[in-house]
């Protein structure tokens, strides 16, 4: 979340930032909130200074021998109302707290203003689509040619949006994990954790998620339990409620976890296929570092998702999401999309964000390397979506007779080098 005292000091020009992504509902609110206490430390300021002018006053009577009842008895009304007044204070400021949850994080400057996806400003592409002799197929219908795919048999086990993989098809998933995961830790330099894959109330404030989009997650009944959305909660709350050392940052850290959303309001999209599914797996960067070199690792950390991709040979872009765009607790985002010839066009597939300290506020993650603690700031991406990247190589690497070709960079994860139907 914001800071309470920077968006009171401040409060017009972080209502002209948050303006440029489609504003803030409750910051006028918080206006009005403002307004009564600032009005309520006023009047608490001026009875305060009448009290002590009442005590001396009183000590003055006291010394001359005149009654002091009448001036007594004003000075404990006025205490009563000061009382009165710092409770609404704390009411007024619990009520701060409250609205400042629900306000999303201020864009950087170097973000593109914009009202949508559709004001997203490219600033690399890498490859060039694949020039097909034949017709490629979408992951749909070339997945279940393959017996690779089974999507009648996942909706019959659970519902629709769900997969089931079969042969190559799981082992293909499985390469993928375990490949992301080497060239993280033993190239890139993070550390692999294996987090809780759900998560309580707690956690998912300090993200974001909650309280503001409770629809989009699936919670367990009468448990304060929540399947994760994506491993950004558990490893970004490793450190909830604690202060780290200022030698030791930036962390590093990865985790390959499985991803559950309810997908509520994209009803729709992506209905074909499995590029918007309820559970899916993923490999998640997330870092911890200090506010003056965040945005220097945001660039790597972009850098580590898409060299995943360079390594595969799968062509993709990379764009920087205007403010109408981001999410809630983003101050910078690039999105990384892949080209799917299946789709003929580029669909994303990893999203790298810069939160500064919005969740390390929420979630109370703290570093010292002086005589005070400051908030670090926080970063994740993904490195990468696995199910979207099984879509992508077994859509661009398709072959006229039907097989899939596999990247050799994956060879020795599979002991194979294509995908034949099977039998």
């Amino acid at each position: 979340m914001l800071d309470l005292a920077y968006v009171r000091n401040n409060l017009d020009a972080v209502a002209a930032r948050l303006a440029t992504r489609g504003g803030a509902a409750g910051l006028e609110q918080f206006r009005e909130l403002d307004q009564k206490r600032r009005a309520a430390i006023t009047e608490s300021e001026q009875l305060q200074a009448q009290i002590n002018a009442q005590s001396a006053k009183i000590g003055q009577m006291r010394r001359e021998g005149t009654d002091t009842t009448a001036e007594q008895e004003s000075q404990r009304a006025s205490k009563a109302r000061v009382a009165a007044l710092e409770e609404e204070k704390k009411a007024l400021d619990d009520g701060f707290r409250e609205l400042l949850a629900g306000i999303p994080n201020l864009p950087h400057e170097s973000v593109p203003v914009g009202k949508s996806e559709a004001d997203n400003v490219e600033v690399r592409r890498v490859g060039e689509p694949r020039q097909f002799d034949f017709p490629p197929k979408a992951h749909w219908d070339l997945g279940p040619e393959l017996g690779i795919l089974d999507l009648e048999r996942a909706a019959k086990i659970t519902g629709a949006r769900f997969a089931l993989y079969w042969d190559m098809g799981a082992k293909l998933e499985r390469a993928l994990i375990n490949f992301m995961l080497d060239v993280h830790t033993r190239e890139h330099g993070y550390t692999e954790v294996l987090p809780p894959f759900m998560v309580n109330s707690r956690s998912l404030f300090g993200t974001g998620q909650l309280p503001k989009f409770q629809e989009d997650l699936f919670k367990c009944e009468g448990h304060d339990f929540w399947l994760i959305p994506t491993a950004e909660v558990p490893v970004t709350n490793i450190y909830a409620g604690e202060t780290l050392e200022a030698d030791a940052l930036p962390v590093k850290l990865c985790a390959y976890t499985p991803c559950f959303r309810s997908e509520a309001g994209s009803y729709g999209r992506d209905v074909r296929g499995i590029i918007r599914v309820h559970q899916f797996q993923k490999v998640e960067l997330v870092k911890f570092t200090r506010p003056e070199t965040s945005y220097d690792e945001l660039e790597k950390l972009t850098a580590d998702a898409e060299d995943i991709l360079r390594r595969l040979g799968l062509p993709f872009r990379t764009v920087v999401l205007s403010t109408g765009d981001m999410g809630f607790s983003s101050a910078k985002t690039y999105d990384i999309e892949v080209w799917l010839p299946g789709q003929n066009g580029y669909k994303e597939i990893s999203s790298c964000s810069n939160f500064e300290a919005f969740q390390a506020r929420r979630a109370g993650i703290r570093f010292r390397g002086g005589k005070k603690a400051e908030f670090v700031h926080t970063l994740n991406g993904s490195g990468l979506a696995v199910g979207r990247t099984w879509v992508a190589i077994v859509e661009n690497c398709q072959q006229r007779d039907g097989t899939v070709v596999i990247p050799p960079a994956l060879r020795p994860y599979l002991n194979e080098e294509v995908i034949r139907p099977r039998k």
